[in-house]
């Protein structure tokens, strides 16, 4: 059952303080989302800032109640003395559950602050107060989060921070509780907040405040309530109406920036997370590189998703790729939403970076890590339509697919899935993709399209095992067709010749193939010839797959 809010003593700090500090964050997020949404101008005026705090926020909280959960089994019989492990499970577990679920540049920088938060109060307190224990870790907080942002900005939620920090250590060295700190902090945070139109031109010109502090308010008004039972007073339209003395100008101007949001968690050291630093610095900006001990989130916008995501291959494990076409600012400014959208679950970043050329949202798949639903519903938020087609990627996301579909329709969305079994139908079906016509008809044509589509896929055996083909050796180049292996050949090109002359000789007008990263042009060149050379009037391109997709895949229209 969901953590009900309990007030704390003014000067508990402990796990049950953060469990709560918790619950009310994610609650005062929830309500203030659509307003935040609404005021996000800076750095993208894409309407999402406020989704992406609560997305964030909703993170952390799971996985500080799955810690509670682990460990509330063991703490039966225990004494005071393990009192500061309790605190430093649950913050570490809170820090951790949004490191790993951050959305976006201000649920990034949030999880940063966070950590910062962690990083103190996980240690032991010694003679240390919890009023001091709390200005300190807002104060490492606010560091750290300036720390992760390649170039900060004043007037943003980063300007909030080290306002709230401040204010939080003056209260301190008043002899203030926990609760006059975290009290000091908000009124601090609420101060900075109404002075960010006149540091950032952006703001300014929109007569808005900073989302991202609008949302760092609401967070810290969580943590005042916790630790005093009092709740904050409510705020009319969070960042509406702010007067400031500049000529008004439209705030939704087109997006002069890169064209993609790039983000993925990355398993790397700190050494070659300071190189991958450099190298994104050079390639886009909103460069945020949060995280430590191994584990790292970061959030770049580039032209080039490709190179983004390359740079994380050379620097660790790259792993939930998440790659966003910003499309029209001008239309999530004023909060419209699209009539329609498409979602596409794919293998490979190249082909992914094709989805999102496309207009689709692409969600990357990884081998043997299938999206689950919590990323496909995310996905579709951040399509921003009344109507998604979610185009599944596998038969292994059906059940992912339906309860997303199930979930976003449950939010007032349109949804409906088309059930692709490879990449090659995904694209398929994007090609007859008619936004401006009927919901009803565009997916009956896309899916006819998808289905339309036989897909077929190389693969190499890492093991002897028995296949409908015959016996596979390791190391054999398997060739499935429709998901099934019908051919087993020693290498590539003789396997993928073989693919070819099956999936053909029922006819066929046009072939796709998708090239995997060690793949190289002289075999596309091959197999178009091939292809030419026996079927005259079939048409063959050619897509680079990228990192994470198969060695070839074959789709025959």
């Amino acid at each position: 059952m969901p953590h009900e809010p309990q007030p704390q003593p003014p000067d508990e700090l402990d796990a049950d303080a953060v469990r709560t500090w918790s619950s009310l964050a994610v609650a005062a997020l929830g309500r203030a989302r659509e307003d935040i949404d609404a005021i996000n101008v800076y750095p993208v005026a894409d309407a999402d800032t406020g989704t992406n705090l609560l997305l964030t926020a909703e993170s952390a909280d799971r996985a500080l109640e799955e810690a509670f959960e682990d460990t509330d089994r063991g703490t039966k019989g225990m004494t005071d003395a393990t009192a500061a492990t309790s605190l430093a499970t649950a913050v570490r577990a809170y820090a951790h559950g949004a490191l790993t679920g951050a959305r976006g540049n201000s649920g990034t920088i949030l999880a940063q602050l966070l950590r910062g938060v962690a990083d103190v109060l996980a240690d032991e307190p010694g003679a240390r107060g919890p009023g001091r224990l709390l200005s300190q870790a807002l104060t490492r907080a606010a560091e750290s989060a300036y720390e992760a942002v390649a170039h900060p900005v004043e007037g943003t939620m980063l300007t909030v921070a080290t306002a709230a920090a401040r204010a939080g250590a003056a209260a301190e060295a008043a002899a203030g509780t926990a609760a006059d700190v975290a009290r000091a902090a908000y009124d601090g945070a609420r101060t900075a907040l109404a002075e960010t139109p006149g540091q950032l031109a952006e703001l300014g010109r929109a007569g808005v405040v900073d989302a991202g502090g609008c949302g760092l308010v609401a967070v810290l008004g969580a943590l005042w309530q916790a630790l005093s039972g009092q709740a904050p007073a409510d705020e009319p339209v969070l960042g509406r109406a702010v007067p400031v003395p500049v000529p008004p100008e439209p705030c939704a101007r087109e997006h002069e920036g890169p064209a993609y949001e790039v983000v993925y968690l990355l398993e790397a050291t700190g050494a070659a997370v300071g190189e991958l630093r450099a190298r994104l610095d050079g390639l886009g900006d909103s460069l945020v590189v949060v995280g430590g001990d191994g584990l790292w989130n970061v959030h770049v916008h580039v032209d080039d998703p490709g190179a983004a995501v390359e740079a994380g291959v050379v620097a660790g494990r790259p792993y939930r790729i998440r790659i966003t076409h910003f499309g029209d600012e001008r239309r999530r400014a004023r909060g419209e939403r699209a009539q329609r959208a498409v979602v596409a679950v794919v293998p490979g970043e190249g082909l992914a970076e094709l989805c999102a050329e496309a207009g689709a949202t692409p969600v990357l798949a990884r081998p043997g890590e299938p999206p689950a639903a919590a990323e496909l519903l995310d996905a579709v938020r951040r399509a921003h339509a009344r109507e998604v087609v979610l185009l599944q990627g596998g038969a292994d996301m059906r059940a992912a697919a339906a309860a997303a579909a199930e979930q976003a329709r449950a939010e007032g969305v349109r949804v409906a899935v088309v059930p692709t079994r490879s990449a090659v139908q995904a694209l398929a079906a994007l090609a007859v993709h008619d936004p401006d016509g009927s919901f009803d008809e565009d997916v009956v044509a896309m899916t006819a399209a998808a289905g339309a589509t036989r897909y077929g896929e190389l693969a190499v055996a890492e093991r002897q095992s028995f296949t409908s083909a015959g016996i596979c050796q390791a190391g054999d180049v398997l060739g499935l067709i429709d998901g099934d292996v019908a051919v087993i050949a020693p290498g590539l090109p003789e396997t993928a010749e073989a693919v070819l002359d099956r999936m053909l000789g029922s006819g066929g007008e046009l072939v796709t193939l998708v090239l995997g990263p060690d793949v190289p042009d002289a075999l596309a060149e091959r197999l178009e010839a091939y292809v030419q050379h026996g079927h005259l009037a079939v048409d063959t391109v050619t897509y680079r797959g990228g990192r994470y997709s198969a060695p070839l895949l074959i789709g025959v229209e």
